[in-house]
């Protein structure tokens, strides 16, 4: 058990402050959208689309508007979107992973390859940094669901294989496949969760000085900004003193 990424909980802490809602609600919605094409539109009946409408909900997205993402997959003129990961190096070396639901692959590769370009970085192949990652089922609670032997039990009990807790929070993680069934497990020792969502864990981080950070958060930022764009990841860290000067 460990303390969890200090980068990550800037980027945690961040996220809720200042992400636009519109943009945040429009890639929840396409991940609610795609699961359900894929699967059973029924949330019970579908792992994948029980853990997006979960996190749709923790951002209190609209019923409403949950719904319609459902309904849509089952239109004949929905969107046919395509799972894509990017794979490449930002500012000193850092990788990064990026993952994409897109209904235009040329679109979404050139803009991703720009914005390597754009921040210090290039684009790789597939394969040429997710060696360095582990993909993992993460399941995410506040600090007050319990000390960190409490959430250790509970987590094992559930299945999981690590636990990472600080004064943020706790991150558990679990094999990709079994993440329905442990967030269930967790669910009913310590609540509600926050959030469940598979992630590429870093094997190891790379501590970062103050421009390599500002540097990567810029390359961050803009991908995430993309409406292609789902999720971004990368092997680094910032060590306290680097962290307070950002936060």
């Amino acid at each position: 058990m460990a303390g969890h990424s200090k980068w990550a909980n800037i980027q945690h802490r961040k996220g809720r402050q200042d992400a636009a809602r519109s943009k945040l609600f429009s890639k929840l919605s396409k991940e609610i959208t795609v699961a359900a094409k894929m699967g059973d539109p029924d949330p019970e009946k579908n792992p994948r689309l029980r853990l997006a409408v979960k996190a749709a909900r923790s951002q209190s997205m609209p019923k409403d508007v949950i719904d319609r993402a459902i309904k849509k997959s089952q239109a004949g003129d929905a969107a046919d979107y395509t799972e894509i990961r990017y794979e490449g190096y930002g500012p000193n070396g850092i990788a990064v992973i990026v993952e994409c639901l897109t209904d235009n692959l040329n679109r979404t590769a050139s803009n991703v390859r720009s914005y390597f370009a754009k921040f210090g970085g290039n684009l790789g192949t597939t394969g040429s940094v997710s060696f360095m990652f582990d993909r993992m089922g993460e399941i995410t609670y506040p600090a007050g669901a319990g000390d960190a032997d409490t959430v250790m039990m509970a987590a094992i009990e559930a299945g999981a294989e690590d636990v990472e807790s600080d004064e943020e929070g706790h991150w558990i993680y679990c094999a990709d496949t079994d993440l329905s069934a442990v967030a269930d497990g967790l669910e009913g020792a310590l609540g509600e969760y926050d959030e469940a969502k598979l992630v590429w864990k870093p094997q190891n981080r790379t501590d970062v000085d103050l421009e390599t950070a500002q540097k990567l958060m810029r390359l961050i930022d803009t991908l995430e900004d993309d409406d292609d764009v789902q999720t971004v990841t990368a092997n680094f860290d910032v060590p306290e003193e680097v962290a307070a000067q950002l936060a």
